[in-house]
């Protein structure tokens, strides 16, 4: 696959400037196919950890960029587009976590990465969809755990702990939003096909799946799956990676409407231009940031 002018020329302006470009999942695929790291949220906070590059340009949404500043405060980290934000992850505030904290000091905060630098701040520990179950559970010490802002993927963990899991009331639109009967419909449609769904589904839609996992989980299940076809609960930027992996498969959308529009917002010209007119620059201030990535590293610790 040829790269196209504009491909090649940001390809070029971050080899000039020693940048790298992180890439999640849910991007358009010409985003994809030019990424010096493609992954979900665990494996892009691990690299943004550990490149050495001066520059971090994120096509992905704030609170991914807020991660990489966050763990590396010496890089200059760049959000192409300011609005690309995440709904999950404003469904919960400073304010509301504090005032839960007050009332029940003995419950251990978990915080999704989905998720604002500030409530980062405020958490014991992180922990991504790929994660969630490990993090809860080497929290020896803790009985109660709290878990910030995604409920399904906190009702998830809770079947897989011994733990008492409090969920936020929290969701992500694009998931949540997947029906049981949208399933059926599909699964009836294929009914050899497998079905993999992501845990910020809902519920009712993961007790239907033969597969709940992250994005690279869901990339992995296909891969080693010996099923010729794959329904896919999770947003529509995955099929690019999974059809590149495995051309010889077929994957169905359980649902025409599961795309992001924050992670849909960001063009290969806004790349170019955030490399040229070095914007938009993320940078969280220490205050929030220490006590971030002490819950941050905390996770990443547990890889």
């Amino acid at each position: 696959m040829s790269m196209t002018e504009l491909q090649e020329a940001i390809r070029k302006k971050l080899s000039e400037m020693n940048a790298i470009l992180l890439v999640h999942y849910y991007q358009s695929g010409e985003i994809q196919d030019i990424a010096d790291i493609l992954g979900d949220s665990l494996a892009l906070s691990i690299e943004a950890a550990r490149t050495d590059a001066e520059i971090i340009v994120f096509a992905g949404v704030r609170f991914m960029a807020e991660s990489a500043s966050i763990m590396s405060p010496e890089k200059t980290v760049l959000l192409p587009v300011q609005e690309a934000g995440c709904p999950l992850a404003d469904m919960i505030t400073v304010e509301q976590l504090r005032a839960f904290r007050e009332e029940n000091s003995d419950v251990a905060v978990v915080t999704y990465v989905n998720s604002s630098a500030e409530i980062k701040a405020e958490s014991d520990i992180c922990c991504t969809s790929a994660n969630a179950v490990k993090v809860v559970n080497s929290l020896t010490e803790a009985t109660k755990v709290l878990m910030v802002p995604d409920g399904n993927l906190a009702r998830y963990v809770a079947l897989n702990t011994d733990k008492e899991i409090i969920p936020w009331r929290g969701y992500c639109p694009v998931h949540h939003f997947v029906t049981p009967d949208e399933v059926a419909r599909v699964k009836a449609r294929y009914p050899n096909a497998k079905f993999a769904a992501h845990p910020e589904c809902a519920p009712q839609v993961l007790a239907m799946a033969d597969f709940v996992g992250s994005t690279g989980g869901i990339i992995r299940f296909a891969r080693e799956s010996e099923t010729s076809e794959l329904i896919v609960g999770t947003e529509s930027g995955i099929m690019h990676q999974l059809k590149k992996e495995n051309p010889g498969k077929r994957f169905i959308p359980v649902s025409e409407k599961i795309i992001c529009r924050d992670m849909k917002y960001t063009s290969l010209n806004d790349i170019l231009e955030s490399l040229v007119a070095m914007q938009y620059v993320i940078d969280v201030p220490e205050e929030i940031r220490i006590p971030a990535q002490k819950a941050l590293k905390r996770m990443l610790d547990l890889s």
